[in-house]
């Protein structure tokens, strides 16, 4: 048995379904100097020894599906984390004597603008790499690969990180990545440690899986009831129809059949609707889990109008949760993001962090070249064996290959819960594990095909 990064994987496709389905339908104090792995005091610079490095200059691109038919916050976090830790960097220097140029890209949530963006930050922008790439349809991944340019951190929307080599996903990935087919000959794996948690956490037996009568959300809904009833649970499966949901209906099933975990295949303007219907009926969850990318601050907003709901909200991942600023890297995180974005305090989420968490993985990447900094070392660090953990931001994640998986596996998560009663009567998301990377259990893996 050993651990995996494949079941993560598999649960962070949750956000992927969410975004396609909406397609459907002030100065914060200065970092410190530990915050950076700029291996002592910066060296005289080099001349350039690759694609993007001058003897002064770093070129790092950025591609967001920031103006997209799902919405500008969709896709958004990414990318200002990931600037405001470069931006941090290049205020302290740079990286041995050179400084950091982000270039950012918007390819509007469509694979033309997609392919655009990449043409034009490889071929004109000749950046060295890529981070934190957060689109909706990822059609230059290919051109990326066969450019041997190094994407660094970004979200696995679609499938993209699980079949390109120079591709790494902020999750890390153990499957062969040969640019042939996406994970094992077709076939990927989702493990079961979110549906264990509860199940441990809770007691709870019973869950409900609602989703809209669509093929994405069917797909998906029927990924979760397999992995709910690998852990024993019984399973209300709940259809609405994606144009005239009648969530009533949803909440009077769910009230007769005494469902304690509910989780779903839909948009968060669905979710907001169906959390007003559970209120209007009196049903009381044990918890309403939801995905990594719908934990952020806009859940107070979202959920304004269903108060019961919002407070049986969970949210799992595998990265720190982003209001626990007694980790020092998250504290980073959050000067960081005040200093350099303050306007974005109302819109924080745990994709923001894992943007800025990406961009001090690839900082890392390139320190561990010295001055002879080559997209060949980077992804050399990329491709060691040891795991790596963003400074205590991540779930420790590789990239090294593995057979096709047997037998149960080891995984872990993070776990944060709505409360708001929380940091003063504020509200806010509080952390309900001791320590991600202890919270693991021995689960099945499942194999599915995306």
């Amino acid at each position: 048995m050993r651990s995996r990064a494949a079941g993560r994987r598999g649960h962070r496709r949750a956000a992927a379904l969410a975004v396609l389905l909406l397609a459907l339908g002030g100065c914060g104090s200065r970092l410190p100097e530990s915050a950076f792995t700029t291996a002592g005091a910066p060296a005289a610079a080099g001349g350039a020894t690759d694609t993007g490095v001058s003897g002064g200059e770093i070129r790092i691109g950025i591609i967001t599906s920031l103006t997209s038919p799902v919405g500008s916050e969709t896709f958004s976090g990414p990318r200002y984390g990931a600037q405001a830790f470069l931006h941090a960097l290049d205020d302290r220097g740079g990286l041995h004597g050179r400084t950091v140029k982000v270039i950012t890209c918007d390819d509007g949530g469509s694979g033309i603008g997609n392919q655009d963006c990449v043409h034009r930050l490889i071929d004109r922008e000749q950046v060295f790499a890529l981070v934190a790439t957060s689109v909706l349809d990822y059609a230059g991944a290919p051109y990326v690969s066969s450019k041997g340019v190094p994407d660094i951190g970004g979200q696995p929307i679609g499938t993209e990180y699980d079949r390109w080599p120079h591709l790494y996903s902020i999750y890390g990935s153990d499957s062969p990545r040969d640019g042939h087919s996406v994970g094992w000959d077709g076939t990927l794996y989702q493990s079961t440690e979110v549906y264990r948690f509860f199940k441990e956490r809770t007691g709870a037996r019973s869950a409900a899986v609602v989703f809209y009568n669509q093929a994405d959300s069917a797909r998906y809904a029927k990924q979760l009831e397999q992995g709910l009833k690998a852990e024993g649970y019984r399973v209300l499966s709940q259809s609405v129809d994606l144009a005239l949901p009648g969530f009533q209906a949803v909440a009077a099933a769910m009230k007769a059949d005494g469902t304690e975990l509910l989780l779903d295949a839909m948009d968060t303007r669905g979710n907001a609707a169906l959390c007003q219907a559970l209120d209007a009926a009196g049903v009381q969850l044990t918890a309403k889990v939801t995905n990594v990318q719908n934990w952020s601050e806009t859940a107070r907003v979202a959920y304004r109008d269903s108060p019961a709901c919002r407070n049986a909200l969970w949210a799992t991942s595998s990265s720190r949760n982003y209001e626990d600023v007694s980790y020092p890297a998250v504290k980073q995180f959050r000067d960081g993001m005040a200093r350099y974005f303050p306007d974005r305090e109302p819109l924080m989420s745990a994709w923001e962090l894992e943007g800025w968490a990406a961009g001090q993985w690839l900082t890392d990447a390139m320190d561990s070249c010295g001055r002879d900094l080559t997209r060949s070392c980077v992804e050399r660090f990329m491709n060691r064996p040891e795991p790596y953990d963003a400074h205590g931001l991540l779930i420790p994640a590789s990239f090294t290959p593995q057979p096709r998986p047997t037998g149960p596996t080891r995984a872990c998560l993070n776990a944060a819960r709505w409360q708001d009663t929380a940091f003063d009567n504020r509200g806010g998301w509080v952390t309900e594990v001791p320590d991600m990377d202890t919270t693991c259990f021995d689960v099945p893996q499942l194999p599915y095909q995306p």
